[in-house]
């Protein structure tokens, strides 16, 4: 016999509801995040996503159901888990007026953590700010900014890293610099679990959870949500100033139709990719309208949220 056990997932939604008065944020909501996985909730605003990271932080407590960080309630063990989790809001406050050192060295003895030179050091390296360390915050700019508040937030070491909207208004390659950071911490054993309503930024998860006006529609890896897409998809790309949206509505056999700027998806529930061209270029003709291109193309999250919103709350769980 063997004394191995199921490891404690790092957080755990059993049934979870929370309200704000008649407003309902979180509807009956459950997932669990292995330690060491990457974990994104999902979904477009009002979704119920910074809920979820305040919830999991110890900040608010649930109407219902049972929130678990660790094994613990981090509302009851708040004081107890403040040193396993390290948490980055949409608006995290540095001190303008103090370095990067400075502002390093503030919160960690926030943390209480008095030998943080060493941490420091090594995340001053891996967020290439080292060379900057004794300008003022208030002088840096956005994604370096980004890149401190990072900082701030691991000096202490934590277990979990929870991340609320954190590339929000940044540009592509301060996005691009914060998501290869985020991969080295990943592969330290860091937990990182990221809200954010960027569906690219989803398929960078191991698995997710996506949410729609606080109901969970699935929760699963990214590349298995994209395979429960039923029929083809061809992305469409016509000589007008918009996707011809009613137009490609009306071709026999199409499911559904969505604009992704100038390109348009076209999905069909049942026919081959040839059968689907044939029909869209008829279509097209007899309207006058002019194909730029026509493609098959693999289902994208963003195909598979419409889909789900579509369909209602799944109530999939793993």
């Amino acid at each position: 016999m063997t004394n191995e056990t199921t490891p404690v997932p790092a957080l755990a939604f059993a049934s979870v509801g929370k309200k704000y008065g008649a407003v309902t944020a979180l509807d009956d909501v459950s997932f669990e995040v292995g330690q060491g996985e990457m974990f994104g909730v999902i979904g477009p605003d009002g979704a119920g996503k910074t809920t979820s990271i305040r919830l999991a932080c110890g900040l608010i407590h649930a109407d219902l159901g049972r929130v678990s960080v660790l094994g613990r309630d981090p509302v009851k063990s708040h004081r107890a888990i403040t040193g396993e989790v390290g948490y980055l809001s949409q608006r995290f406050s540095l001190y303008g007026d103090l370095t990067i050192d400075e502002n390093i060295a503030f919160f960690a003895e926030i943390h209480g953590v008095r030998r943080y030179q060493t941490a420091r050091d090594r995340l001053l390296g891996m967020t290439q700010l080292t060379p900057f360390r004794a300008r003022r915050a208030d002088r840096l700019s956005g994604g370096m900014k980004q890149k401190l508040a990072l900082a701030c937030t691991l000096v202490h070491e934590p277990k979990i890293l929870l991340l609320d909207e954190p590339t929000t208004g940044v540009d592509p390659v301060s996005r691009r610099e914060f998501w290869k950071l985020l991969s080295e911490f990943l592969a330290s054993g860091l937990t990182i679990v990221m809200a954010t309503p960027y569906l690219d930024e989803a398929e960078r998860c191991s698995r997710i959870v996506l949410l729609h006006e606080g109901r969970v529609l699935s929760v699963d890896r990214p590349e298995d949500l994209q395979a429960t897409l039923r029929g083809r998809i061809l992305e469409v790309v016509a000589d007008t100033p918009r996707p011809p949206t009613e137009l490609l509505a009306g071709v026999p056999g199409v499911a559904d139709v969505q604009p992704f700027g100038e390109r348009a998806h076209v999905r069909f529930a049942a026919a081959t990719s040839a059968e689907a061209e044939r029909a869209v270029r008829a279509a097209l003709d007899r309207a006058g309208v002019a194909v730029v291109s026509i493609r098959p193309v693999a289902a994208s999250l963003e195909d598979v949220f419409i889909e789900l919103v579509g369909r209602g709350p799944a109530g999939r769980s793993v």
